[in-house]
């Protein structure tokens, strides 16, 4: 059996392999690390829409209440943002989260999420796989106590405020694929003034028979609904909602770097920050903040390593290509949540396809793309490794000015455009992304990078 590892966002298995047995011995491990650091605060336990997760959110409560602390569970299945901001919110020693996000249903997965509400560094994670045992519970008069609590609505005041926006006249479809965001982001928007019209907003275990991964290819019925109800935006959410993707009336599928480039610069209108993105997010956001006279720091792929970076230097907004995002001022988690509205108040400033139209004439046009290539995560560090030997001096034509190795290999080409090669770090797969300034030359790089890094596998 696979051994348990925290990767990327916690460890994510199959059920066959993630099982209550095991979930405990996590439960454990957390129970120590958090006694040896000396908290004695409440520890809260959330879960996401899985059939599964409820148990194995009874199996930690029990586990941690057995090693005496009190423990806090939601009224039901609720988003990870809204349980980072709850550890925050309620001075708490930290949370487990189970969820597998996006992934399909046969996986389930579970996260620690330490008291900062920020994800866990790669030092704590360890601290915790080190500590893997069995249960040793206390006497039942020595154990804490379990209770639940509402964790929607200081989530919602707190995210009004940062988002001080009137959203009336605006019409915003949500999209929940059935995962933990029905019912929350769209009250959220609601609460601001939005008509909100909801779509795959019941639970359902197998999402539809589509993984809750808010991807171009699972978005068709949001951008049906967008075009049905004349709506202003399409929100979608991930499983548990700590991502976020949207829909536009002209583009449908709005790509997440583009979405980070408008509310960047929907921000800067009213306050000053640098930003935060990975090594496989868009150079657009350097452009807009150059402009600004901000600064831009770039981060290996992973939220922990954004959140980190926001910290440091206080940045006005941290992001990555795949959806996550988070502001100053907030929990430094991705939140889904907060986005819907972020990017709704962005649309209902100037209509979001105008204000991306604006900034590519300003700053230039950018297209950005990637594939998946499997391979073993045994296989990862020796494909890494020989692809170090492998780098070329030109691809697709194009000269090699710079090689960043945050990540992967990023090659910093001639004329501006980049490709990138990395190890996923949630799923058995190599990552392949690129930019540049036309489609064409985007499938151009991707196809090199496909014929660089496919015969190391």
């Amino acid at each position: 059996m696979d051994a348990i590892s925290f990767g990327t966002d916690g460890w994510r298995a199959t059920l066959d392999t993630f099982t209550d047995e095991r979930v405990r011995i996590v439960g454990q491990a957390v129970a120590d690390y958090l006694s040896d650091e000396g908290y004695e605060a409440p520890v809260f336990v959330g879960y996401d829409a899985r059939d599964t997760s409820l148990g194995f959110a009874e199996s930690l409560a029990e586990v941690l209440a057995g090693n005496g602390f009190d423990v806090l569970l939601p009224d039901r299945d609720r988003p990870t943002p809204l349980v980072a901001h709850a550890i925050v919110e309620r001075n708490l020693a930290g949370a487990l989260m189970v969820t597998a996000s996006h992934n399909p249903p046969e996986y389930n997965g579970v996260k620690f999420i330490p008291a900062d509400g920020a994800p866990a560094l790669p030092y704590v994670t360890e601290a915790i796989v080190e500590r893997l045992a069995e249960p040793d519970l206390l006497p039942e008069d020595e154990r804490g106590s379990i209770e639940e609590v509402d964790i929607v609505t200081p989530h919602f005041e707190h995210a009004r405020e940062l988002v001080d926006a009137d959203l009336s006249g605006l019409t915003v479809v949500h999209d929940a694929m059935h995962g933990s965001g029905r019912g929350v982001t769209s009250a959220l928007l609601e609460s601001a003034g939005a008509e909100v019209v909801s779509i795959r907003d019941e639970r359902d275990s197998d999402f539809g028979g589509t993984p809750p991964e808010p991807s171009a290819e699972n978005l068709e019925p949001l951008v049906e609904a967008v075009e049905e109800h004349d709506a202003d935006l399409g929100v979608a959410n991930d499983g548990d909602a700590d991502r976020v993707a949207f829909v536009t009336p002209e583009r449908d599928h709005l790509d997440e770097n583009l979405f980070f480039a408008a509310a960047y610069d929907y921000l800067l209108a009213e306050e000053s920050g640098p930003a935060i993105r990975t090594v496989s997010t868009t150079f657009l956001i350097d452009r807009i903040a150059e402009a600004h006279g901000q600064e831009v720091f770039e981060t290996a792929v992973g939220f922990k390593w954004v959140a980190d970076a926001m910290k440091e230097h206080d940045a006005l907004m941290g992001g990555e290509e795949s959806g996550g995002f988070s502001i100053r001022g907030h929990v430094r988690e991705k939140d889904g949540v907060l986005m819907g509205l972020l990017g709704a108040a962005a649309t209902a400033d100037e209509p979001m396809d105008e204000r991306v139209d604006r900034l590519l004439d300003a700053h230039g046009d950018i297209v950005a793309d990637k594939i998946s290539l499997d391979c073993p995560d045994s296989e990862k560090k020796r494909v890494i490794d020989e692809l170090d030997d492998e780098l070329p001096d030109r691809v697709a034509g194009r000269d090699i000015e710079k090689v960043v190795t945050l990540d992967g290999f990023k090659l910093l080409l001639e004329d501006g455009s980049w490709l990138l090669a990395r190890p996923s770090g949630t799923e058995p797969k190599m990552r392949v992304y690129a930019e540049a300034s036309s489609e064409d030359d985007v499938r151009e790089l991707l196809e090199a990078g496909r014929k660089l890094v496919a015969p190391l596998i």
